[in-house]
């Protein structure tokens, strides 16, 4: 248990933070499954469109910290990748 009044904040600001990034990593994962979902279903215009919509959801966790950068962007190119599968 934090003792000083310093610790005791820092406990308080942590579990603001994870309430925060636990909305954000959840609102990442609503996105992407809404692609999945898409790419599930073979349409490609729809899937294109959760694309465009998933990719900066993901990059702004990866600018707020929830997600390291380099997993946002490969999480990015391989559902772009994906998407661009279907078409062909």
């Amino acid at each position: 248990m934090a003792n000083t009044a310093s610790a005791k904040k820092a406990t308080r600001k942590i579990a603001s933070r994870t309430l925060i990034n636990k909305s954000r990593r959840s609102r990442v994962r609503n996105f992407v499954r809404k692609v999945e979902e898409a790419i599930a279903s073979g349409d490609q215009n729809a899937a294109k469109d959760a694309l465009q919509a998933a990719q900066p959801e993901l990059m702004r966790a990866a600018t707020k910290g929830v997600l390291h950068r380099n997993t946002a962007s490969r999480k990015v190119s391989r559902l772009a990748a994906r998407v661009k599968s279907l078409g062909a």
